[in-house]
């Protein structure tokens, strides 16, 4: 295999530039080879409290990555792997980094944002803290 193999990734961002969602992302299309670094920006919605990355390698479905409540990673839990890693310090853009890209890192790669999530929409409220029972004290 010549080392033209080894330019196997195409990374490619779909709507880099502003959308309708008015999210962006950057770079529009990223080809590199194995034992690059490659970093991938996505600038959400203004006032946009949540931001999701998600793949989608070929022949497969979307696929969560993870995603931040403001700049604070709230569930990293589909990163492929260590080599991967995503941050948003100031609340607003957030960068994903492969460092060093790998051949099964091919893939599509996408960001979305919202004011809030589904999940959190639908919580049940919390519940109260019942009285204490009679015949229990409080203390000594």
């Amino acid at each position: 295999m010549g080392t033209r193999l080894l330019c196997w990734a195409v990374l490619c961002l779909l709507g880099a530039e502003h959308t309708d969602a008015g999210v962006s992302q950057s770079p529009r299309h990223r080809v590199t080879g194995r034992g690059q670094n490659v970093t991938l920006t996505c600038d959400p919605e203004s006032g946009h409290t949540f931001l999701y990355w998600y793949r989608q390698s070929q022949g497969q479905g979307l696929q969560f990555m993870m995603y931040f409540q403001d700049k604070n990673p709230a569930d990293e839990s589909g990163m492929p792997g260590a080599h991967f890693s995503a941050e948003r310090p100031g609340g607003s853009s957030s960068t994903l980094k492969i460092q060093p890209a790998q051949p099964g890192d091919s893939a599509v790669y996408l960001c979305a944002s919202s004011l809030d999530t589904a999940w959190r929409r639908h919580l049940p409220p919390a519940p109260k803290p019942h009285p204490l029972s009679p015949g229990i004290s409080e203390g000594p």
